[in-house]
């Protein structure tokens, strides 16, 4: 019988490979034993031995790949590693503000500086600023938030693609367009590796001519590096109990743009930062503006997700704030060119859950080390498949699994750990009672003089569900109409996305029994719509007729991936899984 093995080994550069073409060698096979089952979903999937086998091709899953491969490639061995990335091409999927420290990245690759990535551009100045309405208000800036001269603005979306042209130079196997649904386990329970999404599927969940049935992979190490709020890691945290010792994890919602701006607006390298205006005192965020390339700016909008005013919207907030002068001074004249949104981990130290489970660990925001006051996290992602890797490889060297298991402690006490630890306290300084104010005040004490030397910790007190309230506690919020040349409507955002999703394959955004009207009848009395305005893609609307009967409403075409949903909705009743492999947006520049 035709193997895996043989029919996924690279064939030219990652990008050539897609999901739908690969597949078809193994779909001959599963048609001509179609025998075994009445219906094809029920067939055994084709499986193939890797030794380490990493679901995600973002900068975590991609430093470890690599990682992983130089250690192997040192003993003169030849274990396979394979990266499954859903994204339809590497960096597909990938968005981020993004400054880069490069610590880890000097770690991992010395010589990086001499082959760049595409549109990499030196901090040469920075600001803080307190906005009002009208007024952008010099502040001192912490000394984590301080890049000139030392960390780079880039495109991650390009980074990712150089660094998986460095994984397969290495001997990795990296293959985009692949969407992983399902752990596989062993027996005991341990993880024994994942199998890949079903392709060809209608929305009557009926095979279609298409049908290719999804594939397995088996290791004795599996790394989850998907990103914010995994699919998968979402699984193995609850089945493993890995929050057991652990906050729970909240989040914040990133928005951007990308802008090619007029050349007497342009100050390469400029990188800004502010906190205030748009938003109200009660609700966490700050935002960007970053100079890079060739008069390009990303200017973005982090908004916390643990609001409790539901008629909050982070995209009209994100409209909103370009008419500052402070931004619409750079932007007006330019020409937006790409829209991105993803939802970020913010609970940092006390929210990191435990990072090895059997069969496997998290690395990457799956586990989530965003350092918060550095508005940073792709040196610590890397760095955790980093460590992660090394930890794999002795565990296979030595036949010792326990080897394996150090990964948790080696990264506590990592530089990771330790910049982790040291500003513990500024992200849930915020609850406080003074909210904006308190925070600030404990933020800039912390930051500035104790540096997280305190005896104390504070913790998250809830998730950023549990948070919301309901909406006869607020007043609606009237936002002003875009006026499509600073602002925009959603539907023309998410244009600028590439997004695309099959409209015959099943929704991949579930309710319980796909019974819209049941959640419709639980949530709209109570939120008043709050998923059509967390939601920054329109995924989600509630349509009234005349009658006033409410119907809720998914269009799951449009969704970006960000996560938020599964995150933000108080019922905790919408759950993201993984559509079709290549499905999701392009980015590119972001």
């Amino acid at each position: 019988m035709l193997t895996l093995r043989r029919v996924m080994r690279p064939a030219g550069r990652f990008r050539a490979i897609s999901s739908r073409y690969v597949q078809m060698p193994a779909l001959m096979v599963w048609r001509s034993a179609r025998f075994y089952s009445e219906s094809p979903l029920d067939e055994p999937r084709e499986s193939d031995e890797v030794d380490l086998c990493i679901v995600g091709g973002g900068p975590a899953g991609l430093a470890a790949a690599i990682r992983f491969k130089q250690l192997d490639n040192e003993a003169g061995g030849e274990r396979r590693v394979i990266v499954l990335e859903k994204g339809g091409d590497m960096g597909a999927h990938t968005l981020s503000g993004a400054v880069l420290e490069p610590r880890a990245l000097d770690e991992l690759l010395p010589d990086w500086r001499e082959d760049m990535p595409e549109m990499t551009t030196l901090v040469e100045s920075e600001g803080m600023k307190f906005l009002t309405e009208k007024l952008a208000l010099p502040v001192p800036e912490p000394p984590q938030m301080v890049n000139k001269n030392k960390n780079y603005i880039v495109s991650l979306s390009a980074v990712v693609r150089w660094l998986a042209e460095k994984a397969e130079a290495v001997g990795v196997e990296v293959y985009p367009g692949f969407s992983v649904s399902e752990l596989v386990y062993n027996d005991d329970g341990s993880v024994k590796g994942i199998a890949t999404r079903d392709q060809g599927i209608g929305k009557d969940g009926k095979p279609k001519d298409s049908f290719a049935r999804g594939m397995e992979f088996h290791a004795p190490i599996t790394l989850l590096a998907e990103g914010c709020h995994g699919s998968l890691s979402k699984q193995a945290i609850a089945k493993y109990d890995l929050r057991k010792d652990a906050d729970p994890q909240t989040y914040g919602l990133g928005l951007k743009e990308v802008w090619e701006v007029k050349p007497e607006n342009f100050k390469k390298g400029y990188v800004g930062h502010h906190v205030g205006y748009p938003l109200d005192p009660s609700t966490y965020g700050g935002g960007f503006q970053y100079h890079f390339g060739e008069n390009l700016v990303s200017v973005g909008l982090v908004v916390g997700l643990d609001y409790a005013n539901p008629y909050i919207s982070p995209y009209n907030e994100f409209q909103r704030m370009k008419h500052h002068p402070y931004y619409a001074d750079v932007l007006e004249g330019g020409t937006c060119i790409a829209y991105g949104a993803r939802a970020l981990n913010e609970g940092g130290w006390q929210s990191i859950p435990k990072l090895v489970f059997p069969g496997g660990g998290l690395i990457g925001c799956s586990a989530g080390f965003l350092n918060v006051p550095k508005i940073k996290g792709t040196h610590t992602a890397m760095k955790s498949g980093m460590l992660a890797a090394e930890a794999a490889f002795k565990s296979l060297e030595s036949g010792d699994r326990s080897e394996f298991e150090r990964y948790d402690a080696n990264l506590r006490e990592s530089w990771v750990g330790k910049e982790l630890y040291e500003i513990r306290n500024v992200r849930p300084s915020f609850h406080s009672p003074l909210k904006l104010w308190g925070g600030l005040a404990y933020s800039g004490l912390d930051t500035l003089i104790l540096r997280g030397r305190t005896p104390w910790t504070f913790h998250h007190p809830e998730t950023d569900a549990g948070s919301t309230q309901p909406a006869t506690d607020f007043s609606p919020i009237d936002y002003p109409k875009p006026d499509g040349k600073l602002s925009f409507d959603i539907l023309t955002s998410v244009s600028r996305t590439g997004t695309y999703h099959d409209d015959d394959e099943p929704c991949h955004l579930r309710v319980p029994n796909q019974d819209l009207e049941a959640h419709c009848e639980k949530s709209w009395p109570v939120y008043k719509g709050i998923e059509q305005r967390f939601c920054p893609a329109g995924v989600y609307e509630y349509l009234e007729d005349d009658a006033g009967k409410v119907e809720f409403k998914i269009n799951s075409q449009n969704c970006i991936h960000c996560k938020t949903c599964d995150i933000k909705v108080p019922a905790q009743d919408i759950t993201w899984t993984v559509p079709e492999g290549g499905d999701g947006p392009k980015y590119s520049i972001t």
